[in-house]
């Protein structure tokens, strides 16, 4: 007879991460230690098995891919030995399928990577709250979007200037706002400042990326199910629309629904209600929605493969995101909003960037916009060994300018998804920020090309 692992409940809940990016882990470990959270790593499934085996352990976080074996086998290994340890997933885009394939068999969820803090939190709560029902974690509760105000900064330029006027206008009113942007322009920072100028401000603001959610999980995603509802449907899950309630839902990439998911999101912003999967009764919603999209959604309607009506549903009031390059004034400004938040993560104290190095930053085109150059200033913040910022260390602008827009041929493409490939080491989501694209772009040319192994 096995004896299930108890989780006691206590103020600090211990997280086993199993990664084998070293850099990567150790970032994901301080964050959670800021969140209030009492994290270990493990860089392979032997280590994290040691660890689980000796210590107490809340919640496991690992990779699917390792070393030594898949997060399945991990996963197989805790039901084995009857441990009552919840696994959520992290996975690449490209594994996303194969993550479903774990919720199956009981992981409690998965996030893709790169992953998103706000959605990762929110999940480790959904999945602590689930195991541990007196849980201090409340299902859902979006504590990461908290910010402050070195957290977010509007910027001097003009296009600045207007974005954040209309902003101020539309944040009072209830109504639907559609935001348009480039990849990388800022569209949940824009979204989650109309939620802190809303009425709704103190109430819950969940964020949900529509483009790295399977179709056949999107319904119990946004409206939640009951416990075997489906297979691996192992508890009640609340939706987002629930989580949301009394604040503001934002739905980012919102052209990727599938027209069947999309159906089921028209009714449920239609009559204020949702029905979880699984269900026998509808549960009243009141949301404050806000959709992003990097698309043309008019073609989309022209194609067929957006509704029309659901379209004007989300479009009650539009607003439009600058790329970077088209608001030169911000960007010394963003760059040491970025370098601030790079400080505070990784306990360093680099003062600023030299003359180089500012110049370097203003004389590039950014095709990522705000997401490249954080990633970039986080790098060189990491890099950098004295109270300066130089231009070596922001050296990957010079050797990492995409020019997706002025391919001249077949070739001359491939070869620069290849190089984007080998640079982000097979990341596809970092290799689509670098060459300018987004991640559905860059699949579709994997696939036209044959590159996709």
């Amino acid at each position: 007879m096995t004896t299930k692992r108890k989780t006691h409940h206590q103020a600090m809940k211990s997280i086993l991460i199993v990664e084998d990016d070293i850099t990567y882990s150790l970032m994901l470990k301080t964050w959670l230690g800021k969140k209030g959270f009492k994290a270990s790593t493990a860089s392979n499934v032997a280590r994290a098995r040691k660890h689980l085996e000796t210590e107490k352990v809340d919640l496991v976080l690992s990779d699917l891919r390792l070393p030594d074996h898949d997060g399945t086998d991990l996963l197989r290994w805790l039901a084995d030995k009857d441990y009552d340890v919840p696994l959520i997933i992290m996975t690449g885009y490209a594994d996303i399928q194969t993550a479903v394939q774990a919720m199956k068999l009981g992981a409690s969820d998965y996030v893709a990577k790169p992953v998103n803090p706000d959605e990762l939190l929110r999940k480790i709560g959904e999945a602590l709250s689930a195991n541990s029902p007196a849980a201090d974690t409340p299902r859902h509760k979006d504590t990461a979007h908290e910010t402050t105000d070195t957290d977010f900064l509007e910027g001097e330029s003009d296009a600045a200037k207007q974005l954040f006027n209309y902003v101020r206008l539309v944040a009072p009113t209830n109504m639907s706002v559609l935001i348009n942007g480039a990849s990388g322009t800022g569209k949940e920072y824009v979204a989650h400042r109309i939620h802190q100028l809303s009425r709704r401000a103190g109430q819950p603001f969940v964020a949900i990326d529509c483009g790295a959610v399977p179709k056949e999980l999107a319904a119990s995603e946004f409206f939640g199910h009951v416990k075997g509802a489906f297979t691996g449907a192992l508890s009640d899950k609340t939706g987002a629309f629930v989580s949301a309630t009394g604040g503001t839902i934002f739905l980012d990439e919102i052209g990727n629904l599938s027209y069947e998911v999309q159906v089921q999101l028209l009714r449920a912003l239609q009559e204020h209600k949702v029905r979880p999967v699984g269900a026998d009764r509808e549960v009243p919603v009141d949301v404050r929605l806000i959709s992003a999209t990097n698309e043309d959604l008019g073609q989309a309607i022209a194609r067929g493969t957006f509704r029309e009506d659901l379209y004007h549903r989300l479009n009650e009031f539009t607003l439009h995101i600058p790329l970077l390059k088209e608001r030169r004034e911000d960007i010394l400004l963003f760059a040491n909003l970025f370098l601030d938040q790079a400080n505070r993560e990784m306990g360093k104290q680099v003062v600023g960037f030299d003359d180089k190095a500012s110049r370097a930053l203003l004389d590039y085109t950014w095709p990522g916009n705000l997401r490249q150059m954080k990633n970039a200033v986080r790098r060189a913040t990491l890099l950098a060994t004295g109270k300066y910022i130089t231009a070596s260390d922001l050296g990957t602008l010079q050797d990492h300018t995409p020019r997706p827009t002025t391919l001249r041929n077949e070739a001359d493409e491939k070869m620069r998804i290849a190089e984007a490939l080998r640079q982000t080491g097979n990341n596809k989501s970092r290799a689509a920020q670098l060459l300018g694209i987004d991640r559905k772009t860059l699949y579709n040319k994997l696939k036209q090309y044959g590159m996709e192994g």
